[in-house]
């Protein structure tokens, strides 16, 4: 999600487009049920993945920055909604619409409106590769049924590159590779400087200190210890401001 777009600042917004999205029917149907879910930015690396509640050395570094982060990093343990049969998923529509109307928004005529401006929600999901459509596809009605005007769009490869450079999007499919020590490409990934920088990886657009303040503990880390629980820190600070739907 684009978080220079007023429509994504408010994480409860983000959350929302999470609890809308069914990973489990769509592994299902689409992808014969041969994926995992991921539930961190570090997932396949158990070391540096974030899981359960912060303790030790990744507690100490997470009071840190206690002011700055969500109350749910030291209380609840991350995990995606769970779709996969009506009932779960009309559960998880009905917790997307409350935290959509905590945002803000409101149905009226069957279509999320802005309470304050009266303005339509809409998203555009936007791709470069054709291939990629089904999953934006199988997303588009459980948005709609939230009441948001959905367009799904695939571009050629170098119109796609230049609407990225210039921050013209809303919601586009993205990767970030990690390696098992984690290092300068933090500040690139998810630093605010990197935000403004026309070409970066922080395609998000994430500006917020408490990461900064993460990514150069994780960079001076004195030890494998050390760079292991800034790590863990990081990870579950980006996870709990619900920056990206995870897939």
């Amino acid at each position: 999600m684009n978080l220079r777009r007023d429509k994504f600042r408010d994480a409860r917004v983000r959350r929302a487009l999470n609890y809308a999205f069914d990973f489990e029917e769509m592994n299902k149907q689409i992808f014969f049920g041969q994926y995992k879910r991921i539930s961190s930015y570090f997932d396949g690396a158990e070391e540096l993945a974030s899981s359960g509640l912060p303790q030790g050395r990744e507690l100490e570094i997470l009071e840190t920055v206690r002011a700055q982060v969500p109350a749910e990093v030291f209380t609840t343990a991350y995990s995606n909604p769970v779709g996969g049969n009506p009932e779960a998923v009309r559960g998880n529509l009905r917790e997307a619409l409350r935290l959509l109307k905590e945002a803000g928004y409101e149905v009226r005529d069957r279509k999320l409106t802005d309470s304050k401006t009266g303005a339509p929600f809409a998203i555009e999901l936007l791709g470069a590769d054709p291939s990629f459509e089904r999953v934006m596809l199988f997303f588009k009605p459980s948005l709609e049924r939230l009441g948001i005007d959905v367009s799904v769009r695939t571009i050629d490869p170098a119109q796609y590159e230049n609407r990225l450079r210039t921050w013209d999007f809303d919601i586009v499919v993205a990767s970030w590779p990690e390696s098992l020590s984690p290092g300068n490409e933090q500040r690139e990934f998810w630093g605010s400087q990197a935000a403004d920088m026309a070409g970066s990886r922080n395609i998000l657009g994430i500006k917020n200190p408490a990461i900064d303040k993460l990514i150069e503990r994780l960079i001076f880390a004195k030890g494998r210890d050390d760079l292991i629980a800034a790590t863990k820190a990081l990870d579950r600070v980006l996870l709990w401001n619900h920056y990206v739907v995870p897939q």
